[in-house]
């Protein structure tokens, strides 16, 4: 691993003890709030949800802006196959000079994880156990009416239909608790200079705030390292594997609990549950009570890699990895339940997914100091990369019997077209790569990267893509004419780099090719004399198909003044080409009306600071500050070409709102950035209670740019302290210059609810009469601050510890998402991106799982 010093490209660095510490359900969070210019965001309150994370504002419109992840120095691994305990250190590569080494699977950034798994000069023996506590609840809920407000309002309304059941039901209440977690890991570790091991096992029980949302987590790792040849030979092995299984809601309970009035009991007299006839007004508690699902997911992950040094200065690597990741399901919804499984007599499901990873990298490295000024270093290699993936999935319905779940689908009776399915995929990745690092007096430093990959996925007039890099570096702290700057003047370090780097991950196993499939017709074969399906090609051949390409100018500056304070400044412009999109195409000549083609043009450009700051350095306490500080603006610059054409893309879809199947609520347009909301302006609200929408001279109504999904700054701040025995952190972050669209307040703003379902309190107050429509009178600022973190902790004296037969013990508290400071009137304003994708950010739905707050007690212990 290069020292910092040494870097020519935008690289952050965050170790274990700056990461997110208390309950953590992903690894994605440990970064939440570190890194400037990454954001993340959790996809829900969902104790299985994961994040979602984009770096500088994203690229793709229609793919995954995650970054590729890499684990050891294995590539593309799944984030969370690493037990968070493990962890040492994330380096994260920000702009393309030093992604261009992964071509293109890096235009997104990579995160690079380094674990536990080092050697040691002398002999050392470690057992550690870490645990904690947790209690969480839902940091806040809808402010919806209650029994006495219900019945108030019917009063002063004179509401002669009002129908009062006699209940006092709050059916958030009844729907959510405050729930109970614990973790536990303990990890052996022996290490000498010749061989070493470390195993680690983890049992995570996590309560979600919804009642029968939980998850466990049973994970182990086992790693270990043998030198050999006289300490010319290094071999490193390990697997990983996790075993997850939870029980997930049914997320249309949010829209049920909502719509049911206060005055609706949860049971009847006789114990079964109260139902009112229609659709919508299903009663949420039996919706949560009344179904079976369980997931299983088992990630597994194990690697070898071997080093051998050939003679002075030049080693040969070998890495092998494999990887899975498959998930099984069943959901069984019995006869007695609403919905399908009173509709359906029983309604049961079945479904296996099942991804592997196989890789093989071989490279050569030559490091070489040349006369005490000159410092060279080479690699070159090749590598391989198989990913397949298969599944199938059964439903039926139909049953006599509940007994048996969904564990006798055979048993329904009633089968449909399409109830079973089964699939199989494989695409290959082939790549050369080369980079050349030198430095001169340790002053001057230049990086150079090539890549040249070649996918199985791309079209046939572009399966293989080059993806260079260089980038520059000038120590000026170092130079002689700086010298009378050193009593001050730690570091000062100019960067200036360029690259372009892809992202094939938006395109399919088999996007570039013509597809067939079943018409669901038939037709009579006279030869054989039996009826035969009839098929229809569903996709048309791209031959010119192919990754989308991110070119990347990066200039910044690393300082660091009087051994306290250290910073880095990064200017960046970044721009994306050949976006995929789903065009329309004529008919004749194509057979399919749509095609997927690499068109449009997006710009990311902004700059990041990062500053830390070490207050205090005295006898018995310290004081560590530190920020990060993003901007990012962002614009389609492009949609169309000579063959493909389109002014504005609709996206944000309000399908699923009463009364709006046919709005879009975002356009994809250039000259605005992704997540542009798009629709009429509303001026105020009139007399009689009515919207009042901006028009044109022809009295039509207009409509317009609302403002951006995307968040145009980020911030994140920490503190860490030590006094004596104690310590403590502090971590908060926040997001600006977003606007959110709340869909739960516009479906909420609906004079017919009320009576017979609830609304908010506000809108009572509001004086409203007329119907809801889309306008950005429900686009709020998103804009919030949001207190992170609190730790406290606190470390027993070691002439105690040694007295217990202890290394180390501490115990600390902390809280989580203790307040958020915001204007937005919905739940949180840190809405999730659906599968990270930018076409149709800042969309607030009503069935979205409330955040927790969590308070945790934890111990450190070692033996």
């Amino acid at each position: 691993k290069r020292r910092k010093s040494d870097l020519t490209g935008a690289i952050a660095s965050v170790n274990s003890k700056d990461m997110k510490q208390g309950v953590i359900t992903s690894t994605e969070q440990l970064l939440q709030g570190k890194v400037a210019g990454l954001s993340i965001v959790q996809s829900s309150g969902a104790v299985e949800s994961g994040a979602s994370i984009r770096l500088r504002g994203g690229t793709s419109l229609s793919a995954s802006n995650g970054p590729l992840v890499v684990v050891d120095g294995i590539p593309g691994v799944d984030i969370n196959s690493v037990q968070p305990s493990e962890i040492v250190s994330m380096d994260i590569l920000k702009d393309a000079s030093a992604a261009a080494i992964y071509g293109s699977r890096g235009a997104n950034g990579v995160i690079i994880i380094t674990t536990n798994r080092q050697g040691s000069d002398t002999e050392v023996n470690t057992i550690q156990y870490n645990g904690y506590v947790a209690i969480a609840s839902a940091a806040k809920t809808l402010d919806l009416l209650s029994a006495n407000q219900w019945r108030s309002y019917v009063r002063s309304t004179g509401n002669m239909n009002a129908l009062d059941y006699g209940a006092d039901t709050d059916w958030q209440k009844e729907l959510m608790r405050t729930a109970i977690s614990h973790s536990h890991n303990i990890n052996f570790s022996s290490s000498k200079k010749s061989h070493g091991y470390r195993a680690s096992f983890t049992y995570n029980n996590n309560e979600g705030v919804i009642k029968r949302n939980n998850m466990n987590r049973v994970a182990g790792s086992l790693s270990a390292y043998q030198t050999g040849m006289n300490g010319r030979l290094r071999l490193d092995e390990g697997i990983n594997a996790n075993f997850d299984s939870w029980h997930p809601i049914d997320n249309r309970i949010f829209e049920r609990m909502t719509n049911l009035q206060p005055t609706f009991p949860v049971f009847n007299q006789n114990g079964s549950y109260a139902q009112l006839n229609g659709t919508n007004t299903e009663n949420p508690v039996e919706l949560n009570n009344n179904r079976i699902e369980d997931r299983k997911r088992h990630r597994f992950l194990g690697y070898l890699k071997a080093e051998l040094s050939i003679v002075e200065g030049l080693t040969a690597t070998m890495n092998t990895s494999y990887e899975s990741n498959s998930v099984k399901s069943g959901l069984y919804k019995p006869t007695y339940a609403r919905m399908e499984g009173q509709s359906e007599h029983g309604w049961g499901q079945r479904l296996y997914d099942d991804y592997t990873n196989k890789q093989l990298e071989l490279y050569l490295t030559y490091d070489k100091k040349f006369a005490d000024i000159h410092h060279l270093n080479l690699m070159g290699g090749y590598s391989y990369l198989d990913n397949t993936y298969e599944g199938f999935g059964s439903t039926r319905s139909g049953f006599d019997s509940d007994a048996f779940g969904y564990n006798n689908l055979a048993a329904g009776t009633d089968y449909r077209q399409g109830d079973v399915y089964s699939y199989k995929g494989e695409s290959k990745l082939i790549s050369f790569f080369g980079r050349i690092n030198y430095s001169l007096m340790d002053r001057y430093m230049v990086t150079a990267t090539l890549r040249r990959d070649g996918s199985s996925r791309f079209g046939n007039n572009h399966k293989w893509g080059v993806f260079p890099s260089v980038s520059l570096a000038w120590r000026i702290s170092e130079e002689p004419f700086m010298a009378s700057t050193h009593e001050w003047l730690d570091n000062l370090k100019l960067r200036a780099g360029f690259g372009v780097t892809g992202n094939q991950n938006g395109i399919g196993e088999y996007k570039s090719l013509a597809i067939l499939s079943p018409s669901g017709a038939a037709y009579f074969d006279g030869t054989t004399g039996t009826w035969k399906n009839a098929y229809t090609q569903i996709q048309n051949p791209n031959p010119d198909l192919k990754w989308e390409s991110t070119a990347q100018w990066n200039l910044g500056v690393d300082f660091s003044v009087f051994n306290k304070l250290n910073g880095t400044l990064e200017l960046y412009y970044k721009k994306t080409s050949d976006l995929l999109w789903t065009y329309p195409v004529p008919q004749p000549p194509y057979l399919v009306g749509t095609m997927l083609a690499n068109v449009g043009d997006l710009v990311n450009k902004g700059f990041e600071l990062s500053l830390g700051y070490k207050a205090v350095r005295a006898k018995n306490w310290t004081l560590d500050a530190n920020m990060s500080l993003a901007y990012n603006h962002q614009e389609i610059t492009k949609l169309s070409n000579d063959q493909y054409q389109a002014v504005g893309l609709q996206a944000g879809s309000l399908h699923n709102v009463r009364g709006m199947s046919n709005t879009y609520s975002q356009v994809i347009k250039e000259g605005y950035p992704a997540g542009a909301f798009w629709g009429p302006h509303c001026t105020g609200i009139s007399s009689d209670g009515k919207y009042m929408l901006d028009k044109d001279d022809n009295g039509k109504v207009k409509d317009g740019y609302l403002g951006s999904a995307m968040p145009k700054w980020n911030l994140g701040l920490s503190l860490n302290a030590t006094w004596r025995d104690f310590d403590a952190s502090v971590a908060a972050y926040g997001m600006f210059g977003q606007k959110v669209l709340n869909v739960s307040r516009m479906v909420m703003y609906d004079p017919t609810r009320f009576p017979s379902q609830n609304t908010l309190d506000d809108f009572m107050k509001s004086g409203i009469t007329d119907n809801p429509t889309y306008s950005d009178y429900f686009i709020e600022n998103g804009d919030f601050f949001r207190l992170q973190a609190i730790t406290l902790g606190y470390s027993v004296p070691l002439n105690t510890v040694k007295k217990l037969g202890l290394t180390r013990l501490r115990f600390y508290v902390t809280g989580e998402n203790l307040f958020c400071i915001t204007g937005y009137k919905g739940i949180d304003p840190e809405v999730s991106v659906p599968d990270n994708v930018l076409s149709s950010p800042g969309i607030d739905f009503f069935n979205s799982y409330p955040r927790p707050r969590t308070f945790s007690l934890g111990v450190n212990i070692g033996f």
